[in-house]
């Protein structure tokens, strides 16, 4: 599979990591066993738990950010699934809309809207289509290599006819409820893709330290020798000047000051804002409120043609009141241009003022020829400096500077947005608003925050919702129209089928096929169907009904399945999918869609800057696959802030981090355990029952698993996969780092007496839990780990079938005690380290603050000292006598030896004829005074000074020579 960037080295089988081996073999047994459907079989008849998977564009690979998703979402579904729930889930494509349509006209270097209809829409839709699936293969691969379980072959696709009939239902459902009007609006617009957005599309595209022209213009009052001085960042709306608005309770002074022909000018402006002059030699004639303004009429700036054919034409050109005009910045005096604003185009339907349209639908400067003709057919961004410069030349620029400020641009063609008038059809979401806040707490986010805030101050601020498109490839607006006006909104496909004029035409619901279908009204008319297109975010806010063809199909149990108990996305989606969700279901239900979400955050690159292919400042995702392994990228994510709604620093060293401390660590847990258990032939009786042991170590591990039992289910429960990871970590660190590491030679004792079947015990369950809490996040070793451990066994096949571990009683005390113990030893070896003498050099005594006195050997073993008394504080002493040095030497010893067993390839349990020669009289000594110590330690037959071996190494031992020579005894 080829994800990421597409650029990543294909490695051989052999240059894989063996987890990532691992992993591929047990896609396999998956594959072959089928468990992903017995999961789904074994629980069809417990309660159900409903998740829906937001849809993604299949007209583009995956990324990191998806691969986030994907955890969040496997992992949450496999860990109901072992709690106890039937979880379906199934995936589906996001087919329609810009983001589409825009990367066919890029393949196709169309310039706009204008090419596509030449091109042909039935054509141009057709490739739309085509190319829809291009790289499904590649996201159906990533899915399957990252371990997401889903059904992929009853799979939804939003150009479904079954889908777009579920939206027509959406629609004509809050249509009839008067949810829906069609209204002339200032709205977000892109002239590239000549059409309107929505007001969070628009969030989606703003650009910092964008520059932009900050003009103050002279418009000329009549029968006056004085201008008004207005300001904007919008030269090119200034053809389309209708009307001059002040703030009526504000103060406003007529000025006399320096014009740049030498002469004088008077020129009005707010009294708050006369430090846009830049000079202190001016006059202040006289003082007037902005009431005393209303009224006035100014010359336009240019003389558009026909004007006084326009209705209305009479309240062109004069100064109106509007509270929204500010003082604060500017001049006071606000520029009106209604088509290209929504207080501008407010205030001129307050006043009926004629909507001068003078940028057409691709955003050039269309003025039937009033404009000069360097100016006329301009691109709107570029025809500002050429409006500034001509206006200049005649006088009506006071001053000309750029602002660097936040610009909207296209969320997908990054052309500079305008606000533009427009007709649209509109969902009445004001009206909305307390429910929609109620609604919203009804639900359990995470993070917490976002409910009150991202979310809930975008709600209680939402505005109503443009969900009309001018383009063409998406679901039609299923609106038909007479030609007097009369509206009809069809609901289904069989509604269509009984109104159509002629039937056989209803088939393909998309453009142009769609527009060739007339109906009757009830009234007998003849009705056309509009040419607009759903907003692609209405469709995927209704994929809750659309994704089962609701309500023609699938409403059984629709009750149980809606709302979802649980979705994911991104933190973005504050502003698309989850709200469109949110808006539609509150309209449609009032209720929320959905019950529980996890907002992530974004996956940035090592130093913090966004990933991009370009810098390429990511490793592509198949090598950290091969790499690292699938489990270790997941579960590197699921322990992150990303899953708590924060960004993430993304590096292979973060994962190099991770594959050791858990995967290797688990691994080699489970390696040790397997390595004595196949020695001593030991099976567990009862492998998922916790086993009794009187061994304090063994009471204090299964206290600690049940612990991390309790932690993580709560976590999980409460959706937050970071609390629910870092748990696990800290317990494997305990199992390997401090639960094995001590008993090592309870496992080596060669008798089979009770205390080590109770560890054998006590470790084989450890695993197994560890091996189903590991499991929703990081699915393959765990699975390959738990099929070792149950062979032969009554358990499930794969620990994805088992059920979740039950907790069971922890005993805080001896958390505590052993904690504390911990901490003592910690202390103690640094005192050691401090003064640079091995941990395997035994020393006389510690002191430590009292604890039980069953801890004593503990600490005394593991700070290699002869005994333990309880002190106010831990204090090695740090004297050695010679006794104590020989000792040491001994140690020393035995840790050769065992390197020299390893080398020589023998097993843990072969007993060794071992030789120990040495020309040093102290190694000599220690020799001799410990060698029954040797002996047990090293499995050794018989001990001597001087023979032959197969095997011989030589080596230092306190800075004398040491031979050791062995070989497997008879």
């Amino acid at each position: 599979m080829k994800a990421g960037d597409g650029k990543g080295t294909d490695m051989t089988q052999q240059n894989k990591h063996f987890l990532a081996k691992m992993e591929e073999q047990m896609l396999g047994v998956w594959e072959k066993e089928r468990t992903f459907s017995k999961s789904l079989a074994n629980r069809q008849d417990k309660p159900l738990f409903s998740f829906y998977d937001g849809p993604p564009f299949a007209n583009g690979v995956p990324h990191y950010g998806h691969i986030v998703q994907t955890t969040i979402k496997d992992s949450v579904t496999r860990y109901k699934t072992m709690r106890g729930y039937y979880v379906p889930r199934r995936v589906g494509w996001d087919t329609h809309g810009l983001p589409v349509e825009y990367a066919i006209e890029k393949d196709k270097k169309f310039r706009g809207k204008q090419d596509i209809v030449k091109f042909g829409i039935d054509k141009f839709n057709a490739a739309c289509r085509d190319s829809v699936f291009q790289y499904k293969h590649v996201w159906e691969d990533m899915f399957r290599r990252v371990g997401r379980w889903a059904d992929y072959e009853q799979t939804y696709a939003t150009l479904d006819e079954s889908y777009i009939e579920s939206v027509w239902w959406a629609f004509k459902t809050i249509y009839d409820k008067g949810l829906v009007y069609k209204d002339f609006r200032s709205a977000p617009y892109c002239p590239r893709c000549a059409t309107p957005l929505s007001n969070f599309e628009l969030n989606q595209g703003y650009q910092d330290n964008v520059p932009d022209p900050s003009v103050y213009v002279k418009f000329k009052l009549a029968n006056q020798d004085a201008h008004l001085l207005g300001w904007t960042t919008t030269p090119w709306t200034l053809p389309g000047n209708a009307a001059i608005a002040v703030k009526p309770d504000a103060r406003y002074v007529f000025v006399e000051t320096a014009s740049e022909d030498g002469g004088s000018q008077v020129l009005v402006l707010a009294s708050s804002r006369l430090e846009v002059l830049d000079t202190d030699t001016y006059r202040i004639i006289k003082e007037v409120k902005g009431q005393d303004l209303v009224g006035l009429t100014y010359q336009p700036l240019y003389r558009l043609k026909r004007l006084d054919e326009l209705a209305d034409s009479q309240n062109l050109y004069k100064v109106w009141p509007a509270d929204f005009v500010s003082t604060e910045d500017g001049s006071g005096v606000l520029h009106v241009a209604p088509a290209f604003g929504e207080d501008d185009l407010a205030l001129g339907r307050k006043n009926n003022l004629p909507v001068l349209k003078t940028v057409d639908e691709n955003g050039h400067i269309s003025t039937q020829g009033s404009l000069p003709a360097e100016i006329e057919g301009r691109f709107f961004k570029s025809a500002d400096s050429l409006i500034i410069e001509e206006l200049t030349k005649r006088g009506s620029i006071f001053a000309a500077e750029t602002i660097r400020h936040t610009y909207p641009f296209c969320w997908r063609c990054d052309t500079p947005l305008m606000y533009y008038a427009t007709d649209q059809w509109m969902v009445n979401v004001a009206s909305l608003r307390d429910r929609l806040v109620k609604n919203n707490r009804k639900i359990n986010w995470t993070p917490g925050h976002i409910r009150d805030g991202r979310f809930g101050n975008w709600l209680e601020g939402a505005r109503d919702w443009a969900i009309s498109r001018n383009r063409f490839w998406g679901a039609p607006l299923p609106v038909w129209v007479t030609d007097d006006g009369e509206v009809t909104v069809i609901g289904s496909v069989q509604e269509l089928k009984r109104r159509a004029v002629e039937p056989s035409l209803v088939g393909d619901l998309h453009r142009p096929y769609i527009d060739r279908v007339k109906i009757r009204t009830d009234g007998g008319k003849i009705a056309k169907r509009i040419d607009e297109v759903f907003d692609c975010w209405f469709e995927s806010g209704s994929m809750p009904y659309a994704q089962d063809h609701y309500p023609f199909e699938s409403n059984r149990d629709w009750d149980k399945r809606y709302p979802a108990d649980f979705i994911a996305e991104a933190v973005d989606q504050t502003r698309g999918w989850f709200y469109t969700l949110h808006v539609l279901a509150t309209a449609l239900f009032d209720k929320p869609a959905f019950k529980n979400v996890i907002c992530s955050g974004w996956v940035v690159a090592a130093d913090g800057e966004k990933l991009s292919k370009r810098k390429k400042n990511y490793a592509p995702m198949d090598e950290v696959f091969d790499s690292f392994g699938v489990d270790t990228l997941r579960f590197f994510m699921a322990s992150s802030p990303i899953v708590n709604g924060e960004d993430v620093r993304f590096s292979v060293d973060f994962l190099r981090e991770t594959q050791r401390k858990i995967f290797m660590t688990l691994n080699n847990i489970y390696a040790f355990y397997s390595l004595y258990a196949e020695v001593d032939n030991w099976r567990p009786v009862n492998p998922l029952v916790e086993p009794a042991s009187d061994n304090l170590l063994d009471r204090w591990m299964l206290s600690r698993l049940n612990q991390v039992i309790q932690e993580v289910t709560k976590a999980m429960d409460a959706y937050r996969l970071d609390k629910a990871t870092r748990p696990l970590s800290d317990l494997l660190d305990d199992v390997s780092n401090w639960y094995v590491r001590r008993s090592r030679r309870r496992f080596w004792k060669s008798e089979d007496d009770q205390d080590k079947r109770q560890a054998y015990a006590t470790l084989n369950y450890t695993l197994l839990r560890l091996c189903q809490m590991l499991a929703p996040f990081s699915p393959f070793l765990p699975d390959h780990l738990w099929r070792k451990l149950t062979a032969g066994t009554s358990l499930p096949a794969s620990v994805h079938l088992s059920d979740w571990p039950e907790a069971g009683p922890v005993d805080q005390k001896l958390i505590k005690d052993m904690g504390l113990a911990r901490e003592y030893v910690a202390l103690g070896l640094a005192q050691r380290a401090e003064a640079k003498i091995k941990v395997r050099q035994p020393l006389s005594q510690a002191a430590v603050p009292k604890l039980p006195g069953k801890y004593s050997d503990i600490i005394a073993d593991e700070l290699n000292v002869k005994s333990v008394k309880w002190g106010e504080r831990v204090a090695i002493d740090l004297k050695l006598t010679p006794e104590l040095r020989r000792e040491g030497t001994m140690r020393e010893v035995v840790r050769l030896v065992q390197n020299a067993r390893k080398a020589a390839g023998l097993k843990v349990d072969d007993r060794i004829d071992l030789v120990l020669e040495t020309a040093d009289q102290e190694v000599s000594q220690a020799i001799q005074e410990h060698a029954a110590t040797i002996r047990a330690e090293t499995l050794a037959r018989q001990l001597s000074s001087e023979g032959d071996g197969a095997h011989a190494v030589s080596a230092q031992v306190d800075s004398a020579r040491l031979v050791i020579r062995l070989q497997k005894a008879d």
